[in-house]
């Protein structure tokens, strides 16, 4: 796993062992990105579900000033830190350890990120019904594409969705 673009292109991550994780694949980041294009230059960005950390550190990268990544397995959040310090992003960056319906709430961003487990079909659900009450202004729910996702939830509105091989990306304003 590589970051795609930016300051840190090329450069490499670590990744996790084992399937507790799902890393969202470099062409389905890069997809994600030019969509979002400039949008993230100075923005905040929240990684939730945050596995690796590649999607935060790819906005950090594209210029974003600052990360949340939210994630409950502890090797995980290791990780996280791990390919931080090696790009010295800690500085731009806040990791936080335990599940995200409970954290979200105390970390405000304008680019929202989630990526829950496909299998946790229910923690899809609470996430958007969360959001739904208080929205940022743009959240992005990676999927897989045999998942239907609300078209409104609250005041979330689906604007965008993007498949791509088994994934999709649902835009929500």
């Amino acid at each position: 796993m590589r970051v795609i673009a930016g300051e840190f292109r090329s450069r490499r991550l670590k990744s996790i062992p084992g399937d507790a994780t799902r890393p969202t694949p470099d062409r389905l980041r890069e997809t994600l990105f030019d969509i979002l294009g400039s949008r993230v230059e100075g923005a905040t960005f929240l990684d939730g579900y945050a596995g690796t950390g590649a999607v935060g550190i790819e906005a950090l990268s594209r210029g974003a000033a600052h990360a949340f990544f939210l994630e409950r397995h502890r090797a995980a959040v290791e990780t996280i830190r791990e390919n931080l310090a090696s790009l010295e992003l800690a500085p731009r960056a806040t990791v936080v350890t335990g599940m995200v319906t409970l954290t979200i709430p105390h970390y405000r961003a304008e680019i929202v990120f989630l990526d829950p487990p496909y299998d946790a079909e229910r923690e899809y659900a609470a996430i958007l019904a969360l959001l739904g009450e208080d929205p940022p202004p743009l959240t992005i729910v990676q999927h897989s594409i045999r998942l239907a996702l609300p078209e409104e939830q609250g005041a979330l509105r689906r604007t965008r969705m993007v498949k791509q091989g088994d994934n999709a990306l649902s835009f929500y304003r």
